[in-house]
C-alpha cells in the first residue's frame, strides 16, 4: 500500500510540474538551445543528493554535447561516514566562500547558461554557484521547491535564496519536507525531490533537443548501441566532440554525430 501511496504522490509532483510549470520549460529551452547553437556552454550543478540530475543530463544515452556537469567530489558523498561522507558534505556546502574556489578552475563567459539544482535552496554552495554566474555574465536556471522559498528565510549573507538570483526559476512542486509517505510515525519517508528534479533535467534536455533540431543544428547526441544501425564508435565520436568543444567555442554544427 505505500508503494501506491508513493505513486500516487509522485504522480501529483509531476503533474503539478506539467500544469504549473510547462511554459517555463519552454523558455529556459529556447535560452539553452540560443547558447549551445551560438557555441557557448550550459553547465550543471548540484550538490549531495542535487547531483544526480547533474549526472544524469550528460554524459547518457539521449543527450548530447552544449551540456558540462561541474563535478566536485568533495560535495558528491561516496561514503555515509569518515571521509567523504554525509556529515562532512553537509558542512561544507554550508560554509561561504568555498564554492568559488572549486568554480574558478572553469573558463565560464558570458553567454554561457548555467542550471543549479537544490530542493531547499537555501544551502552556500548552490547560492554562490548561481551568483558567481551571474557575476559572470551567464544566465542562471535554478530547480528547487519554491514552496521552500516561501516559508524559509535566508541562510546566506547575501540575503538570497536560489531562485532569488535565477533569470528562471523552475518550481519541483515538492513540498519543503521532501519525504511523501505517512507511515504512522512522526517523520514521513521516501524522497519526491530526485524523481522531480530528474523530470525536469529531461524535460529541458528534450526542449532543448528539439529547439535546435527545429534550427538545422543538432549537436552530436549519445544514442544506447542497442538503437539498430548505430555505428560502433558512434558514442566514441560524441566524446571527441565533448573534448573538443573544452576549447573551441565556436557554433554548432549542422548534423548529428
Amino acid at each position: 500500500m505505500s508503494a501506491k501511496n508513493y505513486f500516487q504522490r509522485i504522480s501529483e509532483v509531476l503533474s503539478s510540474i506539467n500544469e504549473r510549470e510547462m511554459k517555463k520549460i519552454e523558455q529556459a529551452g529556447e535560452m539553452l538551445a540560443a547558447a549551445i547553437q551560438a557555441g557557448k556552454r550550459v553547465y550543471l550543478f548540484g550538490s549531495g543528493h542535487s547531483v544526480i540530475p547533474v549526472m544524469d543530463v550528460f554524459p547518457r544515452y539521449g543527450s548530447f554535447v552544449g551540456f558540462f556537469p561541474l563535478y566536485d567530489p568533495r560535495l558528491m558523498w561516496h561514503n555515509v561516514v569518515g571521509p567523504g561522507g554525509a556529515r562532512e558534505l553537509l558542512w561544507l556546502e554550508r560554509r561561504e566562500g568555498y564554492i568559488e574556489h572549486f568554480l574558478q578552475s572553469y573558463a565560464f563567459e558570458a553567454g554561457d547558461c548555467m542550471i543549479v539544482f537544490s530542493h531547499g535552496g537555501l544551502n552556500a554552495a548552490p547560492v554562490e554557484a548561481a551568483l558567481y554566474a551571474k557575476q559572470r555574465g551567464l544566465k542562471v536556471i535554478t530547480v528547487s521547491s519554491l514552496a521552500n522559498a516561501k516559508i524559509a528565510n535566508a541562510t546566506h549573507s547575501s540575503g538570497k535564496k536560489l531562485s532569488d538570483v535565477a533569470d528562471i526559476a523552475l518550481d519541483n512542486c515538492v513540498e519543503p519536507e521532501d519525504a511523501q509517505v505517512d507511515i504512522g510515525q512522526p517523520e514521513k519517508v521516501a524522497a519526491g525531490s530526485t524523481i522531480a528534479a530528474v523530470f525536469l533535467a529531461m524535460a529541458l534536455v528534450a526542449e532543448t533537443g528539439a529547439r535546435l533540431a527545429a534550427n538545422g543544428t543538432v549537436p552530436p547526441t549519445f544514442v544506447s548501441p542497442n538503437v539498430s544501425g548505430v555505428q560502433k564508435d558512434h558514442n566514441f565520436r560524441v566524446f571527441d566532440a565533448f573534448t573538443g568543444k573544452l576549447f573551441d567555442r565556436s557554433p554548432v554544427a549542422h548534423g548529428n554525430a
